[in-house]
Parts: structure tokens; C-alpha cells; sequence
């Protein structure tokens, strides 16, 4: 049962009554408060007036660090200051490393509460729980990813970038953290499809495939510009390697919260503060950080674990990948199975003519400006354009699902044996580098 307080308006008429010359009795059974409860404040509104009457519940507030010596305040100050991605956790370790003496140190909680009291934390907003969606139970290693882009970033030396993140749900390793070059001012875009790929294709080959890729409804991973979207090339290109995407819901991020987690540890770990001497050695340092954050740094979720000391079976893949495989091991039947259970709805151009999955399909003037719905038959792997009526139907072998459409950038690349790219190189020509590295190409 939850106990019951007095309101401000009962304590002003027990002070008002009082005042009045009634007795303590009296008041009790006016206002409907217990006798020692009506004493309690009739006696501290006599002493300390009206401003006495204000509620002041638990132990007198002295401060977080109250309890223990002004130097280890002004210690974590000067840290602070010092480090400022460093939060109670590391601040408290470092209190552990630094004290030679056996005094009595603060907890994890009182630093936090510290930090807060001092002006070193950042506010949230803070958010409405909103019914939860059913899930699959995670029970393996490799079994769920979770995967996203860190907003882009201007980082010095280095230019405006953004962060891909891919994190295991269940062990919590941290798989990869690439920094997608944006330019060197203000990007205007975000990471594309090539570069989705590559991360993952990095990713899969010292992981191996997961069996599901948890995502958000960005537009690489979600047509966001229908009603009735079509897959992406990235969700048909995982579908063909056996990979199903898990959608989190419409602008909540909560559904991929080991994501977003992960975007504040990489960038309070590696890009903070700090300056790099180019791309290569941003690239270095959070190869470095990956083994810190897997095999050191405690993981809350785990028990104060580090991810792959908890689960050191994460580190052996359970579906083996390698680039050179990919062209033979893709399952356009997976696709097309998937496609079957679709149903589209378009409207026709001026000219009569629909786009789908950015492919533009001609189905005649006699459809301009007609509502069109789309099926997909994968027996011939034809559309089936039916116009409003009924009575239209139009035939159309679908584009855009070939093994070498579905690779993109990959796909010319398989069966090279050398390539040469003029220099400088552009960021997408880094990208094809990095593609052949992996294939074990000749630069």
C-alpha cells in the first residue's frame, strides 16, 4: 500500500486552526489526519512559520560525494574535465587504480549521481513507453545483429564521417565499427547501399552469417516513399544469402537499443576529443578499441563481463563466409519466394509507366494516371500488372534480381584476378579496394 502524505493545503489549515486557538483534537478530526501527524506540523509551522510546512522527505542533502574527502571530489573534477567521455564506471576504476591508501571510495551510483549534481551529464528527454511488439527469443551467439549508422560527424584530420555499428544481441560483441567517409565538409547524405555492403561483407567474413539483421526503417534497408514498399537491393541481397531482416518499429529506436547503445560506446572510446593523422588511422584505433571493448572493458548486460569472456563461443562463426563464395552461394529462389508474398499498388505515370524497387516498368499509355496493383509470380519471375478495373492485366519479367544486380559493386569483381584504379582515389574507388582486399586481389 503506498503511504500517504499530507498535502501543503492540509499542513496551512492545521497552522491556520491552530492559530485559530483550536486544539490539536479538534484539528484531527476537522482535517482527517492521525493526532500525531496534525502535532508534528502545528508545532513546526509554529516555529518555523509557513516556510516550515514545505515536505522535506529522506536525509538532509549535503551533496553526492559528502561522505568522503574533498579530494577525491576535486580528483574526479579534474578527470572529468580532462576526459569528458569518461563516466562512473571508468571513473571509478581509475579511483581504484589511483588510491594507494585503503579509505573507503564511492560506488558507481554515487558518481553518477556526482557527475549529475556538477553539470556533467547531458539531459534527456524523456520518453513515453509504448506497447511492445512480440520478438524472437535470442538463445545463440551470431544468431541476431544489430545493426546502424551513427549520425554523421565532423572528426578532425580526418573529415565528416559516419560510424556503421554491427553488435551481436546475445553475446553483445562488438562486431565491426566502420567510418564511412562523407567528405570533408557538412555531409548531406548518408551511407549507401556499397557502403552497407562492404561493412557487412567485412563483418561476415570473420563472423560468419547471422540467421537475422535487426535494423531501423532508414531508406537503405526500407522504401520509405510508399505506402506499400518494395525490398530494398540490400534486404533482397541479404535474403539471398539467408539473412532476414527484423524491422524495428516506426521512429523507435528503442527496438534497436544494443545499436544506439553502441554508437555512444564507439564514440566516447575512440572519437571524443581526439584527433586522427587521416582515415587510415581512425580506421586503426577503433580496430585497436574492438579488442579492448570485447575482451576488457565490463559489460553491464553480462554481469560485469566482457562480451567474449562471457561467451567465447561467439568467436567461431556458425555460417562461414568468404567473399569469393558469395556469387555461388546466393539463392535468388529465397528472393523470389520472399517476392510471392507481396502485393504493390502503383500509380501510372503521365506516359503509363510504374516504378518499383527503382526499376521503371512501361505498361502503356491506355495506364497513365491508372492505380495499378502489383503481384509476383515466381513460377516465370513475372510482375502481374492489374489495372483498377479488372479487366487489365500486363506481364513484365521483373529486373534487378540477378545475382550480379543483388551483389552491386561485388558483382564485376568476383572473378577478377588483378585490377588497377587511377590515382587519387575517390571514396568509392577506397571502397572497391577494400572489396578486392577482402577477395585477396592483386593491387
Amino acid at each position: 500500500m503506498a503511504m500517504q502524505m499530507t498535502t501543503l493545503q492540509d499542513r496551512i489549515t492545521i497552522l491556520d486552526l491552530s492559530q485559530a486557538g483550536q486544539s490539536d483534537r479538534k484539528i484531527s478530526d476537522q482535517v482527517g489526519w492521525k493526532l500525531p501527524t496534525v502535532r508534528k506540523w502545528r508545532r513546526r509551522g509554529q516555529r518555523q512559520g509557513r516556510l516550515g510546512l514545505q515536505s522535506q522527505m529522506g536525509r538532509p542533502f549535503k551533496g553526492a560525494s559528502s561522505s568522503y574527502p574533498p579530494s577525491i571530489g576535486e580528483t574526479l573534477k579534474t578527470w572529468r574535465q580532462a576526459h569528458p567521455g569518461w563516466g562512473p564506471k571508468t571513473l571509478c576504476t581509475e579511483l581504484e587504480q589511483f588510491s594507494l591508501t585503503s579509505q573507503l571510495l564511492p560506488s558507481r551510483a554515487t558518481v553518477g549521481r556526482w557527475l549529475k549534481e556538477q553539470g556533467f551529464t547531458r539531459r534527456y528527454d524523456r520518453h513515453q513507453e509504448l506497447p511492445q511488439t512480440s520478438s524472437v527469443s535470442i538463445r545463440s551467439s551470431h544468431e541476431e545483429w544489430e545493426m546502424d549508422a551513427r549520425g554523421y560527424q565532423k572528426v578532425a584530420g580526418v573529415g565528416v564521417v559516419a560510424l556503421i555499428n554491427l553488435t551481436d544481441s546475445f553475446s553483445r560483441a562488438k562486431l565491426i565499427s566502420y567510418p564511412c567517409w562523407l567528405g570533408e565538409k557538412r555531409a548531406s547524405r548518408h551511407p549507401l547501399t556499397a557502403d552497407y555492403q562492404l561493412v557487412l561483407r567485412l563483418a561476415f567474413s570473420q563472423w560468419g552469417l547471422p540467421d537475422r539483421l535487426g535494423v531501423d526503417r532508414g531508406s537503405v534497408f526500407h522504401d520509405n516513399t510508399s505506402k506499400s514498399p518494395f525490398p530494398t537491393q540490400l534486404h533482397l541481397w541479404l535474403l539471398s544469402l539467408g539473412v532476414s531482416l527484423s524491422f524495428g518499429r516506426p521512429n523507435c529506436p528503442k527496438d534497436q537499443a544494443i545499436a544506439e547503445r553502441s554508437h555512444q560506446t564507439w564514440y566516447h572510446q575512440v572519437l571524443e576529443g581526439q584527433e586522427f593523422k587521416g582515415w587510415e588511422a581512425l580506421l586503426n584505433s577503433l580496430q585497436k578499441r574492438q579488442d579492448f571493448l570485447n575482451y576488457h572493458l565490463p559489460c553491464a548486460s553480462l554481469g560485469e563481463i566482457p562480451p567474449l569472456v562471457a561467451h567465447p563461443e561467439a568467436r567461431t562463426p556458425r555460417r562461414p563466409y568468404r567473399p569469393e563464395w558469395e556469387a555461388d552461394s546466393l539463392d535468388i529462389g529465397r528472393v523470389c519466394g520472399y517476392l510471392s508474398q507481396g502485393r504493390w499498388f502503383r500509380k501510372g505515370s503521365n506516359v503509363g509507366t510504374v516504378s518499383l524497387g527503382g526499376e521503371v516498368y512501361v505498361l502503356g499509355r491506355t495506364w497513365a494516371r491508372d492505380e495499378v496493383e502489383i503481384t509476383f509470380d515466381s513460377t516465370d519471375r513475372h510482375l502481374l500488372f492489374r489495372a483498377q478495373d479488372g479487366d487489365r492485366t500486363k506481364r513484365l519479367p521483373i529486373r534487378g534480381i540477378t545475382p550480379t544486380d543483388l551483389m552491386g559493386e561485388m558483382g564485376p569483381l568476383a572473378h577478377l584476378n588483378q585490377f588497377q584504379l587511377a590515382l587519387p582515389f575517390s571514396w568509392d574507388e577506397w571502397r572497391v579496394i577494400r572489396l578486392c582486399e577482402s577477395l585477396g586481389a592483386t593491387t
